[in-house]
């Protein structure tokens, strides 16, 4: 089994609801067909995060019960790309190759950031947790972590290789890894969550067994593994991007919300649960 725990589907009726979502959404981005830039990518960076906070608030059972099968896992990434994807594509006729205040990355970014923020603020005002592994100041400290590591990862592929036709969906990549490995650590050797998904769980125990354990916990392989999936994935993606940009684009993107969101998933449980 390679799937997390708690994956499960949603009630048939939220599960009929999302599916005509999602159809309606790629219909709608298949007929005005916006352009795939490295800009318009990155730009779903903030959707993706507002994703992972979004499952915090489920688990924490801080979601309305008429909405909240919307919310869970993996159900919470369809909702937000039919938001994502609805919007990216009522803003086809838009400038997509820069970050310019009425271009469709800028918009796109926009909005998306308003929605974790919204999200955000929703688990502030969350109710006090029972046991809470930490406070705000603490995940802050977890994200401060991860980008300083994500910034020396993606400064010495540089040095390695050439990835600058990875724009910034490159170093959103890296980014995104880093904080999933960073936190999933922090949970795991400081405030006792457990890891969900398999082969995650495989990395962790045998970074346990190992003599380093007592000294520097099990955490650190992870962070190592994760960003060097992160930067070598990053690497591999410069080629494709050159050759077959739409495609590659699309393709690292969901490389970089397979950390980021994760990753602020759990700088948020780890506040609110």
């Amino acid at each position: 089994m390679v799937l997390p725990a708690d994956f499960g589907l949603p009630p048939l009726a939220h599960l009929v609801t999302l599916a005509v979502g999602l159809a309606a959404a790629l219909g709608a981005l298949y007929v005005r067909r916006p352009r795939v830039t490295a800009a318009s990518v990155a730009a779903l960076a903030p959707w993706m995060a507002a994703g992972g906070t979004l499952y915090a608030l489920y688990q924490a059972e801080a979601v309305p019960a008429a909405v909240a099968p919307f919310f869970g896992s993996p159900t919470v990434y369809g909702t937000v790309a039919v938001l994502a994807g609805s919007l990216w594509a009522a803003l086809a006729d838009r400038r997509a190759d820069g970050w310019d205040t009425s271009g469709a990355p800028a918009v796109l970014a926009g909005v998306g950031a308003a929605a974790l923020v919204a999200a955000l603020g929703a688990a502030v005002l969350a109710p006090e947790p029972t046991v809470g592994a930490t406070t705000p100041l603490g995940s802050g400290l977890i994200l401060a972590v991860s980008t300083v590591l994500a910034a020396l990862a993606w400064a010495a592929l540089g040095r390695i290789t050439d990835v600058t036709a990875t724009g910034a969906v490159g170093p959103v990549a890296v980014f995104g890894h880093a904080l999933d490995g960073v936190s999933t650590a922090a949970g795991y050797d400081l405030f006792g969550f457990g890891e969900q998904t398999p082969l995650s769980r495989i990395i962790l125990e045998a970074a346990g067994a190992l003599p380093t354990a007592e000294l520097l916990g099990a955490g650190w392989l992870f962070v190592a593994v994760k960003l060097a999936l992160g930067a070598a994935v990053v690497a591999v993606f410069d080629g494709y991007v050159r050759e077959e940009p739409t495609e590659g684009y699309l393709l690292l993107g969901l490389v970089a919300g397979v950390g980021l969101g994760p990753g602020f998933h759990n700088l948020v449980l780890f506040v609110i649960l």
